[in-house]
């Protein structure tokens, strides 16, 4: 049966047991090497599975049936929107419009234009110290239902950055809306109503989503939401935000959607960040009875995120395969929702939920902490069974958890210190959100981590004890489990089922025969299971978290490793008690692995660095703004990289804050240089009424653009008056608030504005005889500005909302 047993007692009575070094590991195969190549080849077949089953799909061509979606059908529509850029308000917005709206009208949908200022009050956003609002004109239209239990709505946006034509981001979503629409309509009508939502201004200030859930007759009863987003140019379409108690949708999700990738982990780590999109607005609204309004999931593609916002984001750079996973996912998802009785999808809790080869594993989450508390408990018993059994001893159990800790420190900081290398050999790679060839880049931090994980391994493999180790890592785990149960409850199952894994495999192998096949077969299935879940997470986070955090996925692939820590030491000698030239020798084959890590790791960074070069058609990003007060005639150049490249730097070098004289941008330390004054006009500020009422003083203005803007900014001197309230374009306002950018109050930024301008109303308590006002506008193009050299072959624009901003500003006194 099991291994000669060693009586606890003797360590009670404060002897250490006589612990045998071959009986000190779970496995003891007669051919060790057949065995070690035998579990490499199940895990790597596993592996391999994992990352098929991530691949995205072939794309179906224009011929394909009329009911199905066809990335080629949906390719013609991206290369009609994203032809240039089109930013909310610009004529090439207004065409993109119209092609939409014809093309839904073609399809015999009720289609309408949604044209107001948006948000409603209550719903204003609030960033950098402003109120942001806008003029939007959503695109609505309506596929009627047979018998409605509610609406299901699918939602994209369809302006772009002023930096890029948007072909991914939203093209994608834009056009997978009209090919879903155009599929539906081919077939039998839905029992629900489906509504397409194709919304404006997303980019500037999620304007048009928050008209839309606010005001249109269509959302007063709320529904359900599809967003299709896109922040790359390719990889697996992503379902990464759900509205909470989303059980049931998720249920629904994995069935319906033919390609179902999407882990709960996503959606709690999206939940702790600042970022937004269309989604947010719907999921936002409740009832008086504070039950959401909508519930609903959000998908995008991310990978190849070096493209976005920047002009490379044209149709050419889309992946046909994500397109078509987008489609087909929006497709089965808008047709089971639309047989479905929706009232019934609004569950009372989040499911836990990840991909595996051919589907999506979920479970309720109220198991979260059952499993949580078993995996602790689990690691407890192996270790106490592996003590009473003499396979190992309550000191090495204690050191084998304090030396687990080492590598799971250790390799993170490694991959973060190897990316600041490559940024200091290459300083372009800190703008860009990842890598144009990024491939090599990952796969050197996994092989770096895997170096660390070996390396640590081979050091204190015969000196703790392979059952130790195995069982500090299987600790490490649980414990994980814990603090990720209590704040991120979706992401646990990452740590919590792998230990849960080799705890059973564990309990296995010490009640086999450990020279038997079975130890094998249990550990390497335990490690399977942390191929399964940890794999595609180390893959997604790369792409999700760009390689400026690489270290996190360093993080889950060493957590991946402790998992499979019985099979790594497969690949070393028998720890059997040798001696001399057997004991060097065996130490010898144990550095082979680490050796062939390391060496990995140099020829991935290497080549990486090697590929990866800046050019015309990979350009190195550069951000440069220009602003201009019209008061002095007194211009700035004006940049956000901490280290500015050699391009940059010829406007740009010292420190400065900006904020006092152009409250409208951000007050961060951004890098300034002198500009030559442009001849350029500012917003004009025109008084339609002043009345006063004691110090109460009633100010009607008219604030107007005298060129093509994106957006207009105005902010009151906190020191003149104080602001009660204030209406813009017959929307109440709130503009009180600590200042943003002393003197200034915290005021209004209005984006898209019409040329004949926008009319303000503020309600201020006076401090003074005059009232000052600092108005600003902002356009984005900096060429034919004087000292403005265009950038060079190599040299391009970075993905940003500032890039190549111009903003003119100038103060009324009134």
């Amino acid at each position: 049966m099991g291994a000669p047993v060693v009586p606890a007692a003797e360590e009670s009575a404060g002897r250490t047991p006589v612990v045998r070094a071959v009986d000190r590991a779970l496995a003891r195969p007669r051919r060790r090497a057949l065995a070690a190549v035998a579990a490499l080849v199940a895990l790597l077949a596993v592996g391999a599975a994992v990352l098929v089953d991530l691949r995205t799909p072939e794309p179906r061509p224009a011929d394909a049936p009329a009911g199905e979606f066809s990335a080629a059908r949906a390719y013609r529509t991206v290369q009609t929107v994203a032809a240039r850029p089109h930013v909310a308000g610009s004529p090439a917005n207004d065409q993109v419009r119209e092609h939409l709206v014809g093309a839904l009208r073609g399809l015999g949908l009720e289609t309408e234009v949604q044209d107001t200022v948006a948000p409603e009050a209550g719903q204003l956003q609030r960033g950098n110290g402003n109120y942001s609002m806008g003029r939007v004109r959503n695109v609505v239209a309506r596929l009627p239902g047979t018998d409605p239990t509610g609406r299901i709505f699918l939602v994209a946006h369809y302006d772009s950055v002023q930096s890029g034509p948007g072909g991914n981001d939203d093209g994608a979503g834009t056009s997978t809306i009209l090919e879903v629409a155009r599929a539906l309509t081919t077939g039998p009508r839905p029992r629900n109503d489906i509504v397409f939502v194709l919304t404006d201004a997303e980019e500037a200030c999620l304007c048009g989503a928050s008209a839309f859930v606010s005001s249109h007759p269509l959302a007063k009863d709320g529904g359900v939401v599809l967003n299709l987003e896109a922040r790359g140019s390719t990889g697996p379409v992503i379902m990464f935000e759900t509205s909470r108690n989303n059980a049931d949708l998720v249920n629904l999700f994995g069935r319906a959607a033919p390609h179902p990738v999407g882990t709960s982990f996503a959606v709690e780590i999206y939940r702790l960040l600042p970022n937004d999109t269309d989604f947010t607005p719907f999921r936002d609204q409740y009832d008086l009875d504070d039950r959401p309004r909508f519930i609903g999931l959000n998908s995008a593609y991310i990978d190849g995120g070096a493209i976005y916002h920047t002009s490379l984001d044209t149709p050419e750079a889309m992946d046909r395969g994500s397109l078509q996973q987008h489609g087909d996912n929006a497709l089965g998802l808008a047709r089971a929702l639309g047989r479905s009785d929706l009232p019934t999808l609004w569950s009372g809790d989040d499911a836990t939920y990840f991909p595996v080869p051919g589907g999506l594993v979920r479970y309720p989450g109220w198991l979260t902490w059952p499993l949580a508390l078993a995996a602790v408990i689990g690691v407890l018993a192996l270790g106490r069974l592996a003590r009473s059994r003499g396979r190992t001893t309550g000191k090495r159990l204690i050191a084998g958890f304090g030396l687990a800790l080492v590598p799971i420190v250790l390799a993170p900081l490694t991959a973060q210190l190897f990316w600041a290398a490559v940024t200091a050999i290459r300083p372009g790679h800190a703008e860009l959100l990842d890598p144009y060839r990024p491939t090599w880049y990952r796969l050197a931090v996994v092989a770096l981590a895997a170096t660390v994980l070996l390396g640590w391994y081979a050091l204190v493999r015969r000196w703790a004890g392979p059952i130790a180790l195995a069982i500090g890592g299987l600790a490490w785990l649980a414990l994980l489990g814990v603090p990720l149960s209590v704040f991120a409850p979706g992401g646990s199952y990452l740590v919590v089922l792998p230990a849960v894994a080799g705890v059973v495999a564990g309990f296995v192998a010490l009640n086999a025969r450990i020279e038997g096949p079975w130890p094998v077969v249990a550990v390497t299935a335990a490690a399977a299971v942390g191929v399964v879940i940890l794999l595609p997470t180390v893959v997604l986070l790369f792409p999700a978290l760009g390689m400026a955090m690489g270290g996190v996925a360093a993080l889950f692939a060493v957590l991946l490793g402790l998992a499979a820590l019985p099979v790594v030491d497969l690949l070393h000698p028998q720890a059997g008690g040798e001696r001399g030239m057997r004991a060097l020798r065996a130490r010898r084959l144990g550095a082979l692995p680490v050796g062939a890590a390391a060496l990995a790791a140099a020829v991935f960074a290497g080549v990486g660095l090697s590929v990866d070069r800046f050019d015309a058609a990979h350009p190195a990003p550069t951000h440069l703004m220009y602003a201009m007060d019209a008061d002095t005639r007194q211009a700035r150049w004006l940049s956000h990289e901490e280290d500015p490249q050699p391009w940059t730097a010829q406007y740009v070098g010292g420190v400065a804050r900006v904020g006092g004289e152009f409250p409208g941008l951000d007050d961060a330390e951004l890098r300034s240089g002198p500009a030559q004054p442009a001849d350029l006009p500012a917003p004009k500020l025109e008084v339609l009424s002043d009345t006063a009422d004691g110090d109460v003083r009633l100010l009607r203005l008219r604030v107007t653009p005298q060129r093509q803007v994106r957006l207009l900014t105005m902010h009151v001197d906190g020191e003149s008056a104080e602001v009660l309230n204030a209406e813009a374009e017959g929307r109440m306002n709130e503009l009180s608030g600590p200042p943003p950018n002393p003197p200034w109050t915290a005021g209004l930024t209005f984006h898209a504005p019409p040329p004949e301008g926008i009319e303000v109303t503020l309600k201020l308590l006076r401090k003074g005889e005059r009232v000052r006002i600092r108005v600003m506008d902002v356009s984005d193009e900096l060429d034919g500005l004087p000292g403005f050299r265009p950038r060079p072959a190599g040299v391009g624009v970075a993905g940003s909302h500032s890039s190549e901003m111009l903003a003119v500003a100038r103060t009324y006194p009134l």
